[in-house]
């Protein structure tokens, strides 16, 4: 059997502090999101959806909605919800508000219960939230039922043992009796095994700042004999975050940096060591194909390291031939003349 195990869109989030036409493509990209899982669900032949919360990120919008509802419906394979602390049910929730896919179930109780998948001779269990936080689900959770597989689909946090948002831990998982727990909340992708038990978490399908770096994407699970799960990247945009010295020329360090054509992923670049402080604004307009490109200016002031290069001593022999040899050097060799003589 084949799932699709999703988690953490944020469907709607403000993505303050960016431009208002940043926000608009960001909010977009994200609406294209449940498209590219009806695609995948369909490429991979896969049996079961499974969303393991946060589809939204609070107030959620009927654009939003509606692109989710349609890309449920047209996966034609059973799906399962299971809300979470962002997108907990309460009242003007679209897990209650609104008439979902006949293909979609939905856990809206706070504790675990189960939905029997005959054709696949399968179980699902599950759980919502009701608010911001949540008890441990899992604790003293054990299955019922004498189906092959045994599934979970939750929001809850694997990493913390005293997380508001149903902590989860090895030994909730190695008694459950579960053969695959589908969590989401932690939006950097990652898995473990316990007993039996694989547990997985997804990531978030696309980040949102320079917080959440990395390719993000979902997981494809086969469960077998044993369970396992690959992470596939999507295409939505990225974010990129580095650190480098500009050296004599920071155009050159800022282009190894960059890819040799321009796109529209998200980089911020900061200046450090000691350096001559960069042009950032010459920069931006060099680098232009990158309309979201930020830079910043975190270098010091050089000092003088060549001070006794004029002294009749050993020391000032040894900077001497090096300054000597900068006037023959490439930009690299510059870097290496210059770091030893910092040293």
């Amino acid at each position: 059997m084949k799932i699709l195990h999703a988690a953490d869109l944020h469907l709607d989030s403000p993505f303050a502090g960016r431009s208002a036409e940043q926000a608009d493509r960001l909010k977009n990209a994200m609406r294209r999101i449940p498209r590219q899982l009806t695609a995948l669900c369909r490429e991979e032949g896969c049996d079961l959806v499974l969303l393991a919360g946060d589809l939204f990120d609070g107030p959620w919008s009927r654009d939003s909605f509606r692109e989710l509802y349609t890309a449920l419906e047209q996966m034609q394979v059973p799906v399962f919800i299971s809300p979470g602390n962002h997108d907990h049910i309460c009242n003007d929730s679209p897990y209650w508000s609104e008439v979902w896919p006949e293909n979609v179930h939905i856990f809206t109780r706070p504790e675990m219960e189960s939905y029997p998948l005959p054709e696949l001779n399968c179980r699902i269990y599950g759980a919502g939230y009701r608010s911001m936080d949540c008890d441990a689900l899992l604790e003293g959770f054990r299955v019922e039922g004498e189906e092959r597989y045994h599934i979970a689909v939750l929001h809850g946090d694997p990493t913390a043992v005293q997380s508001p948002y149903s902590p989860i831990s090895a030994d909730q998982l190695r008694k459950s009796g579960l053969h695959y727990a589908a969590l989401g909340h932690v939006h950097k992708s990652g898995q473990l095994r316990a007993g039996q038990t694989l547990c997985a978490w997804p990531g978030c399908p696309m980040g949102r700042g320079f917080d959440e770096l990395d390719a993000k994407g979902v997981l494809i699970v086969t469960l077998d004999d044993a369970a396992r799960a690959e992470f596939v990247a999507l295409d939505t945009p990225r974010f990129f975050d580095y650190e480098t010295d500009p050296g004599f020329d920071a155009q050159s360090a800022l282009a190894r940096l960059l890819p040799a054509a321009g796109d529209d992923h998200f980089y911020r670049v900061t200046f450090t060591g000691e350096a001559e402080a960069p042009d950032l604004d010459a920069l931006q307009q060099a680098f232009s194909q990158f309309p979201n490109l930020q830079l910043r200016d975190r270098t010091m002031p050089l000092r003088d390291i060549w001070g006794s290069a004029t002294e009749d001593t050993l020391e000032g022999v040894y900077f001497s031939l090096l300054k000597d040899a900068l006037e023959q050097a490439d930009e690299e060799q510059r870097q290496i003349l210059t770091l030893a003589a910092r040293i």
